[in-house]
């Protein structure tokens, strides 16, 4: 059985991925999909914490995104692949909700579900370059 925190994660993923792909409102399908999956209280504000994080600071992580995987900009990124990143950087350096390894791993096992054949290669390759102590920050005023 998957970690009752991927569930959250999933539908997080799945409230992303109907903003890319058919223009709902994110927080809308995020509330439709917790309600139809009956997520408890803790694990639905985790949901919405991800979420809220993902869209407040989008254009943020599609810039360390697009440093790390620099021959493919976030907007040509599949939606799945792009928004499994999306989260796993918002858990793991805006907020530390989680430690990078374990929102890494979360992230793959994402991957593997929902992306592509080579999906959880790619995401564990830009979530490792990503989260390196030695990456470089872009200074405010640069």
């Amino acid at each position: 059985m998957a970690a009752p925190r991927r569930l959250a994660r999933e539908i997080a993923l799945q409230s992303l991925y109907e903003m890319d792909v058919a223009a709902h409102d994110p927080s809308e399908s995020l509330e439709r999909l917790i309600k139809g999956q009956r997520l408890e209280d803790g694990l639905a504000d985790f949901a919405r914490s991800l979420l809220s994080g993902v869209l407040e600071h989008r254009a943020e992580i599609d810039a360390l995104i697009e440093r790390a995987a620099p021959a493919r900009p976030a907007e040509q990124l599949s939606p799945i692949d792009r928004n499994i990143l999306r989260i796993a950087i918002r858990e793991f350096l805006m907020d530390n909700l989680t430690p990078a390894g374990a929102a890494i791993n979360e992230a793959v096992e994402l991957a593997k579900k929902y992306g592509s054949e080579s999906s959880g290669r790619f995401i564990n390759g830009v979530l490792g370059s990503v989260s390196a102590p030695d990456r470089a920050v872009v200074q405010e005023g640069e």
